[in-house]
């Protein structure tokens, strides 16, 4: 027998929420039932946070402005979020996720890791597990959630879009390799537009133009990521199931298909970032003190802005004070800016049972 024998492969299900935020507002209010949906859209800051089936039939998507949501679906009607809400019903989630296994890495309020390779009911087809939690979850919360299986994070993550909504894909260690070769590389998780753009310009644009690049080009073109995308062409990702992880910092960014050159479309294009961001800190009780603005400029220049504050943001309506005053100097800009992120550092746990610090003055 060789030594590969003693290690079991690995059984890990990404979990992700259709349309969650958007379907707990249809969920809550039996009018919105089938009808096209967009969360968030205030006339403040006009950015669509969440979108339902029926409405990305429209084309209608997360992070888009208001009004172009609103002109390819006429009849889409806007719900303010409730955040809190949605954690509220993320917390019975993740209660679900915690009776099969203890291995649960949140990703933010709608989507996780389990590593269910030993798991809590003793059941050894990971689809089976998959399979229950969904109905679990449905059950408890009158929601639908699909679910990716696979022998790795990378996989897993990948296979939980192949039968959305409400269905779930495995991909064996058999057809792994198979899946990822015709990949295009736009699809990889963990390859952003302007990560693909490059990619593009390289000569990669699936799977199997990734394999085929040695690991010296790859850390050559893409520095620390070099290695990681060396593995996941490859159908290997060693990253572990981190429970109760603090990251050392958090991030969104998103590249605009056309140049900003005024605040407010700038203001607005951030807020399904900081939403994001504070989203997953909100989940798993991380308490932020440091808040870096990025900006990409048309000629790909970048510059970041960063405030520190002494005590950790109480609510996502301080990080957003930051993220204004951050970005308001930058105007009017020298050049267009065609990419945006917020990132969040000088991260810590936040203990249990304390209620984060009273807003603080800024």
């Amino acid at each position: 027998m060789n030594d590969m024998s003693s290690t079991p492969v690995r059984k890990i299900i990404h979990v992700d929420m259709d349309a969650f935020y958007a379907s707990v507002e249809q969920r809550d209010n039996p009018e919105l039932r089938g009808r096209p949906v967009a969360v968030g859209g205030s006339a403040a800051r006009g950015v669509v946070a969440a979108a339902s089936y029926e409405a990305r039939k429209f084309g209608v998507h997360s992070a888009m402005p208001s009004v172009t949501a609103k002109r390819k679906c006429p009849d889409l009607i806007f719900v303010p979020p409730r955040f809190e809400v949605y954690k509220a019903v993320s917390q019975q989630i993740r209660e679900i996720f915690a009776e099969y296994t203890p291995i649960i890495e949140p990703l933010s309020l709608d989507e996780a890791y389990l590593d269910v390779t030993e798991n809590l009911k003793g059941i050894a087809i990971a689809t089976e597990i998959a399979s229950e939690i969904r109905a679990r979850i449905k059950q408890v919360t009158g929601l639908n959630a699909s679910a990716g299986i696979s022998y790795n994070k990378f996989l897993a993550k990948m296979a939980s879009d192949l039968n959305k909504p409400n269905g779930q894909a495995v991909i064996t260690p058999r057809n792994g390799p198979a899946f990822i070769e015709t990949l295009p590389i736009k699809k990889f998780h963990g390859v952003g537009p302007a990560t693909a753009e490059k990619m593009h310009r390289l000569g990669i644009d699936n799977g199997a133009d990734l394999k085929g690049k040695t690991l010296e080009f790859l850390v050559e073109h893409f520095g620390k990521s070099g290695p990681y995308f060396y593995g996941i062409a490859r159908g290997t990702d060693e990253r572990q199931v981190k429970p109760n992880r603090v990251r050392k910092s958090v991030g969104a960014e998103d590249t605009f298909s056309q140049d900003l050159h005024a605040f407010e479309p700038a203001r607005e294009g951030l807020q399904p970032l900081i939403e994001k961001v504070w989203g997953y800190c909100e989940t798993n009780g991380i308490g932020v003190k440091t808040v870096t603005l990025k900006v990409k400029y048309a000629d790909f220049n970048q510059i970041t802005r960063s405030k520190t504050v002494p005590s950790p943001l109480a609510a996502i309506t301080d990080l957003e004070e930051i993220v204004g005053l951050l970005l308001a100097p930058i105007f009017p800009p020298r050049k267009g800016i065609r990419l945006l992120g917020v990132s969040l550092s000088s991260l810590e746990r936040r203990a249990a049972g304390t209620e984060p610090q009273l807003r603080l003055a800024l």
